[in-house]
C-alpha cells in the first residue's frame, strides 16, 4: 500500500495514492545550491496541519505557545554579547562561517560568551551521545526537549557513551575535589588550611558546624569568585592526591589541565575524552562489548562481513567454558540450566543500571550548569534559585540543637524502617489521585527545572545558529596526534606549595615519554607478528572482496548490497556543507541539500550537483520530520575488522530520515553524518526525545 502523503509530477503535488511510487519523487527543478525553489501550489500542498508552529522556525514569535524553552531561547533571545552566529543578515541565504575553514579562520567567538573551543568541545560531546530522536507530542514537564525516551532500548554503545559520560562529568569531578582536600590536609598552603582551621575550630567550638557549612555552600553557589578564593584551581594532573604537592603528571607533561594523566591534546577537552574511552575499555565482560563498540539499533541489515565472524564480546563466555572444562565440569546447556536466564537476566538488569548512568550524569551536568551557566541560559537566577532552597535549612541549623538534629533524624530512620503499611498506602493514594506526581517531583523538575544538560545545551546552541541562518561549522578534526609539550600556563597563580623550578621540572616533557626517535632500534619481528600479519593481509583481501561482490549484487537491484557501495572510499573527499552533503541514496552518488531560503524549508536528495540544474529525488520538509536516526555503514564486527585490517581506512556511516507519513529515506556515504544530523535536529519546531 502507498505511504500517505505527496508525490510531485510536473510540478503539481498528487495524493500518493495516485502516484506510481513511494519515493516522493519531484520534477520541479532546483536552481541553487542556497535553496530549493518550489512553487506555490507544492508550497500549499506541504502546508504541516498538525505542527504547533510554521515550517520555517526562524521566523516563529516565539512565547508561551513556543515548543520548549531551548527554541524561545534560539529563536527569540536577543543576546547583550552576540557571536558570528547571532548577527542578523537580510539576504536569507545561509551563511558559511567556516565549515571547511582552518579553526583559526573561524570567527571568534561563533556565540557571545563562549570561546569556540568550549562550544566546540559541547558540540563534539553531543555527537558522541546522541544519534537517534524521535519527534513527540507529549507534555515537557521541565520544559526542554531531548529527554531519554521512555522506551529507549539498551544497547551496548549506549551503556559505553554512559560509562564515558560518567567519567568526564562525576568521577573527574571527584578527583579535583579529592586533589583539593588533600591540599588542605597537607598543610603545603598553611595560611589558607590555617583560615578553614580556624573557622571550623569556631564553629566547633560554639555548636555551629551545619550553619558554616551551609552558608559557604550558599557562599559558592551564588557568589562565583568565591570558588576561586576558597579553592585557587590548579592543573589536575599536577597535584598529588597523597601528598597534596606538585608531582609530573603521568602522561609525562603536562598537555592538558583537566584531565587525570595530563596528555596533550590538539583540542580543548580531547584528553579527558581519551582518557573515558581507555576508562571503559578497562571493564570486562558487558563492557568489553562497550568497549568494541556494539551498536544493535544502528547495524544496517544484511551485512555480508556482520553475519559471518564470530562475536568478540563472546570471547570472555568461551575462556570460562574452557577453563570449566579444564577442571571436568560440564559446560553444556543439557547440564548448566542456569547459563541462559543468568545471562538473560544480566543484559535485562543492565538497561535500569545504563538509566542510573545516564541520570547521574545528567544530574552532575545540571548542577554544574547551573552554577556556571552558559549563554543564553541566564546566568544569575538558578544560583539564586539553589541558594535560596538552602536558606531555610541554614535558619533552621542555627536555631537546632545537636540533639534536636540527632533526634529528628533518628526518627525519620524509624518510621522509614517500621511505617511501611502507612507509607504504600500514601504512595496508593498518591498514584491514584496524581499518577504523574513522581515525574514532577524529579529533581530535573523541580529545582533544576529549566537548567539544561550538555546535550541541550548543544543543541540550544545549534539552533540559535540556524534561526540566524548561520549554522555553527563542525569541530575540527584532530587527524594528526598532538605536540608533546606542555600547555601554557601562569605559573605565578598557582597557590601550591612549590618552586617556579620545581614546578617548570614537573611540567616539562619527559624525553623518555616520546618514544618517537627515528634512530632507535626497533626490535625484531618474532614469527607470532609474521602470522599475524599474513592474517591480517588475508583479512584486507578478503574483506574487500566482499565488498567488490556486493557491488555485482547491487547491480542486479540487491537493496542491501546498494547501500554497502562506497562505505570503505579509497580516498578522503572534500568536506562540503552547510548546504549541500555528499551521500548515496540506493547506491547512487549524489548530493543531499537543505534547504531554508524557500517558504517551506526542506531536505532533499539529488544526484546533480549544486552547479547544475537539480531535479531532487525526493524532498521532506523539516517541520515534518519526526525521526533521525544515525546508522552504520558496515556492522559492528566489520567495523572492528575493518579497523584492524585496514588502518588508513574509515568506513563511512548514513542516516535515516522518517517523515510524518511514515515516510522512510536510508542515506548512505555521508562524509558529515554528524553534521547533517545536528542541522536537521536544530532547525524545525519539533520537540525531541533521545532514543
Amino acid at each position: 500500500m502507498p505511504t500517505p502523503g505527496y508525490v510531485f509530477k510536473d510540478g503539481q503535488p498528487i495524493p500518493d495514492s495516485d502516484a506510481p511510487d513511494q519515493s516522493h519523487e519531484i520534477g520541479s527543478e532546483v536552481p541553487s545550491k542556497e535553496g530549493i525553489a518550489t512553487d506555490k501550489a507544492t508550497i500549499q500542498a506541504q502546508q504541516v496541519a498538525d505542527s504547533p508552529a510554521i515550517a520555517n522556525p526562524s521566523k516563529l514569535s516565539y512565547g508561551i505557545d513556543a515548543p520548549t524553552e531551548s527554541h524561545a531561547l534560539a529563536f527569540g533571545h536577543d543576546a547583550e554579547i552576540k557571536g558570528a552566529a547571532q548577527e542578523h543578515h537580510f539576504d536569507n541565504e545561509v551563511r558559511d562561517l567556516g565549515w571547511n575553514d582552518h579553526p583559526d579562520n573561524v570567527p571568534k567567538p561563533l556565540v557571545g560568551g563562549l570561546q569556540n573551543e568550549d562550544l566546540w568541545l559541547l558540540v563534539r560531546r553531543f555527537n558522541r551521545q546522541i544519534y537517534h530522536v524521535r519527534s513527540t507530542k507529549e507534555q515537557l514537564i521541565g520544559g526542554l526537549d531531548l529527554v531519554t525516551a521512555d522506551d529507549e532500548e539498551f544497547t551496548p554503545d549506549k551503556l559505553r557513551a554512559n560509562l564515558e559520560r560518567l567519567y568526564m562529568t562525576i568521577i573527574i569531578g571527584f578527583m579535583t575535589f579529592g586533589k583539593h582536600i588533600a591540599r588542605l590536609r597537607s598543610w603545603r598552603e598553611p595560611r589558607r588550611t590555617s583560615l578553614f582551621l580556624s573557622a571550623y575550630a569556631f564553629a566547633w567550638a560554639f555548636d555551629f558546624i551545619m550553619p558554616l557549612i551551609l552558608g559557604t555552600v550558599i557562599g559558592l553557589i551564588v557568589y562565583p569568585p568565591l570558588r576561586t578564593i576558597l579553592f585557587p584551581p590548579a592543573p589536575l594532573a599536577l597535584v598529588d592526591s597523597k601528598t597534596g604537592g606538585v608531582k609530573s603528571p603521568p602522561a609525562g607533561v603536562l598537555g592538558s589541565h583537566d584531565s587525570a594523566t595530563g596528555a596533550p591534546e590538539n583540542y580543548r577537552g580531547e584528553a579527558v575524552e581519551q582518557e573515558a574511552q581507555n576508562f571503559v575499555a578497562g571493564f570486562a565482560t558487558i563492557a568489553m562489548s562497550s568497549a568494541t563498540g556494539k551498536h544493535e539499533a544502528g547495524d544496517p541489515p544484511h551485512d555480508p562481513v556482520n553475519t559471518s565472524v564470530p562475536d568478540p564480546a563472546d570471547l570472555a563466555g568461551v575462556a570460562t567454558d574452557a577453563q570449566t572444562s579444564a577442571k571436568g565440569g560440564k559446560t553444556s546447556v543439557a547440564h548448566d540450566k542456569t547459563k541462559q536466564p543468568m545471562q538473560d537476566a544480566m543484559w535485562t538488569k543492565m538497561r535500569p543500571i545504563m538509566r542510573i548512568l545516564a541520570d547521574m550524569a545528567d544530574t552532575w551536568e545540571r548542577f554544574a550548569n547551573a552554577l556556571s551557566a552558559t549563554p543564553p541560559f541566564p546566568r544569575l537566577l538558578p544560583r539564586l534559585k539553589l541558594g535560596s532552597i538552602l536558606l531555610p535549612m541554614l535558619l533552621i541549623s542555627s536555631i537546632t540543637s545537636s540533639y534536636m538534629f540527632m533526634k529528628a533524624n533518628t526518627f525519620i530512620v524509624g518510621f522509614a524502617f517500621f511505617g511501611d503499611p502507612i507509607i504504600w498506602r500514601g504512595l496508593s493514594f498518591l498514584n491514584r489521585k496524581f499518577p504523574q506526581w513522581q515525574k514532577l517531583l524529579e529533581i530535573q523538575n523541580t529545582i533544576l527545572r529549566g537548567i539544561p544538560t550538555n546535550a541541550q545545551l548543544a543543541i540550544t546552541l545549534q539552533r540559535i545558529g540556524e534561526a540566524n541562518m548561520a549554522p555553527i561549522p563542525p569541530p575540527p578534526r584532530s587527524d594528526e596526534p598532538p605536540e608533546h609539550e606542555a600547555a601554557d600556563l601562569d605559573t605565578e597563580d598557582l597557590t601550591l606549595d612549590a618552586s617556579h623550578a620545581e614546578i617548570q621540572d614537573a611540567i616539562t616533557p619527559d624525553p623518555e615519554a616520546e618514544n618517537d626517535d627515528p634512530d632507535a632500534e626497533k626490535p625484531k619481528k618474532k614469527h607470532g607478528s609474521r602470522v599475524l600479519g599474513f592474517l591480517k593481509g588475508t583479512t584486507k583481501i578478503g574483506i574487500e572482496a566482499k565488498l567488490g561482490a556486493d557491488k555485482i549484487k547491487a547491480a542486479v537491484g540487491s537493496s542491501s548490497a546498494k547501500n554497502h557501495k562506497g562505505v570503505l572510499p579509497k580516498r578522503e573527499s572534500d568536506s562540503t556543507g552547510p548546504v549541500d552533503f555528499e551521500a548515496r541514496y540506493k547506491g547512487k552518488k549524489g548530493w543531499i541539500y537543505i534547504n531554508t531560503s524557500a517558504t517551506i524549508p526542506c531536505v532533499s536528495y539529488s544526484n546533480k550537483p549544486a552547479e547544475k540544474d537539480l531535479n531532487p529525488i525526493f524532498s521532506i520538509p523539516i517541520a515534518e520530520i519526526v525521526e533521525i536516526k544515525k546508522v552504520g555503514g558496515l556492522g559492528w564486527k566489520s567495523k572492528l575488522i575493518v579497523g584492524w585490517s585496514i588502518s588508513n581506512r574509515k568506513v563511512v556511516d548514513g542516516i535515516e530520515i522518517v517523515d510524518k507519513n511514515g515516510f522512510n529515506v536510508h542515506l548512505t556515504t555521508i562524509k558529515l553524518r554528524d553534521e547533517l544530523f545536528n542541522r536537521l535536529a536544530s532547525m524545525g519546531p519539533q520537540k525531541w526525545e533521545s532514543l
